[in-house]
């Protein structure tokens, strides 16, 4: 038994030396992850993660499985398709298809074990076997990152073992709803090491973006997200992905650009039945794009291709984003239009369809989605539309899942007390919004709540002729939202009315800028003829 333990150890051995550690491809990137895989299972295997590395899932489970053919007790290759099922800071959507693929390697955790013939290896499949375990989906990523960490103990310098410890911290964070950004941060600083040594890793700067993913630290990520943008053309979210860091520094025609970009690659390789993520997402944050820059004719053209994606799956993703791209875009144009709601109507559409009941006069309809609002914040944290001006102060237990809709609720109402001409008390509720609004993680995309609720106060303070006190409001959405091309209307004419000519000037020429070839615009007329005048003193 001694003996032929040797042999085994000296085949797997020499199957690692044999087998090709490092791959580089022209559109995916270029890594080094030594296996024991064969040398021909392992070509497939090292693209199988490269793309993997991009969320490419159904490439990479192309290139897993031909691993697999080539040599079925591959561990490697099966422990590398059990990550391509769900999205790992998203929602978990499918574990049995990952509890199928480890089936097919073997009846037990201990006999897929001990088809991985090293203890790295052993340290993969084992964490992954917590990942597809029993339990809550929550628990068990938890659980993954507690096993990774392990691993990533005992080999601190393998680069995919740091990486993909990377992303275990960025799934935990969701996971323990962690807003601190301490396991964003680790997760950053592990990537940025191996980007400084890989340039061309497709992992490290995707997760560096994943990190930094936020106004305050999005600074850190732009040139991982500039070099990301060529490192793996092939795969639609790695076309996507270099937005969500451009967004958060207010660079529109990059936005724009890219997920046109990657909506054009989502959609070639897309066949009936695969999941329509990549180009609803892309779709999603273009359409954001457009709206910024003023596009108005292409933002309405993104939700024309949303329904042509919805009509040929009839998934649930695009029919929530169709919803979505209409609300977006009826508060982003504030072509007000009050249009029939379902019952399960989304928050987003509540919230657009009842300001334009506020803004058109409809107060009854207002009203109407105000209560319905109000329902559905009661419903998923109850008591959290309790306001400070009925005397018990703002709510600050509103769950996570909550918040948004409170917002959205307390938006709605405080435009139909605006109306009523309660004025202080319009302003009350918005300032608890604003307070919501901040216990929210920062945007890491598109605008959430779809209405900022500092860039509404600061409308109504400025139409309550409050100009001075509408400016910082503007400001500080800004600060979340960078270029938001309403927030610095809304600033230029504070600025304006408060008789500060340079803030106004700075402000109007910076949505002038944004707003370049909109000249049709009322807003863009209204910058110019300020910077014209300013100009001229």
């Amino acid at each position: 038994m001694k003996r032929c333990g040797c042999v085994f150890a000296l085949v797997a051995l020499a199957l690692l030396v044999a087998a090709p550690a490092r791959a580089q491809f022209d559109n995916v990137g270029t890594l080094d992850f030594p296996t024991s895989g064969s040398p021909e299972a392992q070509k497939h295997f090292l693209r199988a993660v490269a793309i993997l590395h991009s969320f490419g899932w159904k490439q990479a489970i192309e290139e897993f499985k031909a691993a697999q053919k080539i040599q079925p007790d591959f561990a490697m290759a099966y422990w590398g398709e059990t990550l391509c099922y769900n999205h790992p800071l998203q929602t978990e959507q499918d574990a049995e298809n990952p509890r199928k693929v480890l089936a097919r390697l073997g009846p037990t955790p201990a006999a897929r074990l001990a088809k991985a013939p090293t203890d790295r290896e052993k340290g993969f499949l084992g964490a992954v076997e917590q990942l597809w375990g029993e339990g809550d989906f929550r628990a068990r990523r938890i659980r993954y990152m507690e096993a990774m960490q392990k691993l990533y103990a005992k080999y601190p310098e393998d680069a995919e073992v740091a990486t993909f410890y990377a992303v275990s911290l960025l799934s935990g964070a969701r996971a323990l709803d962690d807003n601190t950004f301490r396991l964003e941060m680790k997760a950053g600083a592990i990537c940025l090491g191996i980007f400084a040594k890989n340039p061309n890793h497709p992992g490290a700067p995707h997760y560096v973006i994943h990190a930094f993913d936020d106004p305050i630290h999005a600074p850190l990520a732009l040139s991982a997200a500039r070099a990301y943008a060529r490192i793996a053309p092939a795969v639609s979210h790695a076309r996507h992905m270099p937005t969500h860091i451009f967004i958060q520094h207010g660079m529109w025609d990059e936005v724009v650009k890219h997920n046109e970009y990657a909506f054009e690659n989502a959609r070639e390789l897309w066949q009936p039945g695969d999941n329509v993520g990549d180009q609803i997402h892309s779709l999603d944050w273009g359409q954001y794009g457009y709206l910024q820059t003023g596009d108005y004719a292409r933002a309405r053209g993104s939700i024309d291709l949303i329904k042509g994606v919805l009509d040929k799956s009839n998934a649930a993703r695009a029919r929530g984003a169709y919803s979505l791209a209409q609300a977006r875009y009826i508060v982003e144009t504030q072509d007000w239009k009050v249009i029939p709601t379902s019952e399960d109507a989304s928050p987003e559409m509540l919230l657009a369809v009842g300001m334009s009941a506020a803004k058109t006069g409809d107060l009854a309809a207002a009203e109407q989605i105000e209560t319905r609002l109000k329902g559905i914040v009661e419903k998923r944290s109850p008591g959290a539309t309790t306001s400070a001006h009925e005397g018990h102060g703002p709510a600050p237990s509103v769950s996570e899942a909550a918040r948004g809709a409170a917002v959205a609720h307390r938006e709605v109402a405080a435009l139909v007390r605006l109306a009523k001409g309660n004025k202080d008390e319009a302003v009350a509720l918005l300032k608890e919004a604003t307070q919501i609004e901040e216990m929210m993680r920062p945007p890491n995309g598109a605008a959430d709540p779809i209405k900022p609720s500092h860039e509404l106060l600061g409308e109504v303070l400025l139409d309550l002729g409050r100009a001075a006190e509408a400016a910082p409001q503007f400001e500080t959405c800004l600060l979340r939202m960078p270029n938001r091309a309403l927030s610095l209307l809304g600033a230029g004419r504070a600025y304006a009315k408060s008789g500060d000519r340079a803030k106004a000037t700075e402000r109007y020429q910076k949505l002038m800028e944004i707003w370049r070839g909109r000249e049709t615009l009322s807003g863009f007329k209204e910058a110019r003829q300020f910077v014209s005048s300013s100009d001229g003193l």
